[in-house]
């Protein structure tokens, strides 16, 4: 009984996870200028960027369900939430752009560790 359960909670958590980053992705069509003021302005071609990450976003969201796919989506995944780790400090270093608590700017950080460990977890056989 606690194996199917096992299951079931790994289960969900992956659709979680996956539908975490199909939204997300689909959020960089629908709010592109917002997308666009989190990138660093060292970073050139702001709107293809964004537009380049939506389309990986929601095509490893989508393979992270995929059983032959699943752990390099999520190694894709993972590789994914540390290049855009500099948008979540510029971020924070320009909070004035960007009207929320600051603390809720303080936790986008360490959260992108919490992500990067969620990928992790698919990672394994």
């Amino acid at each position: 009984m606690s194996t199917n359960r096992s299951t079931v909670r790994k289960t969900l958590g992956k659709w979680l996870f996956a539908a975490l980053f199909v939204v997300g992705g689909v959020g960089h069509f629908v709010a592109t200028d917002f997308y666009m003021k989190i990138i660093p302005p060292y970073l050139p071609f702001h709107r293809s960027l964004v537009l380049l990450s939506g389309v990986i976003e929601i095509a490893l969201g989508v393979l992270l369900l995929v059983p032959q796919f699943s752990r390099l989506a999520a190694w894709g995944l993972v590789a994914l939430l540390i290049a855009v780790f500099p948008a979540n400090i510029y971020v924070y270093q320009h909070q004035a752009l960007f009207p929320l608590l600051p603390l809720v700017h303080a936790l986008r950080l360490p959260m992108q560790g919490v992500l990067i460990f969620w990928a992790l977890l698919h990672t394994r056989r």
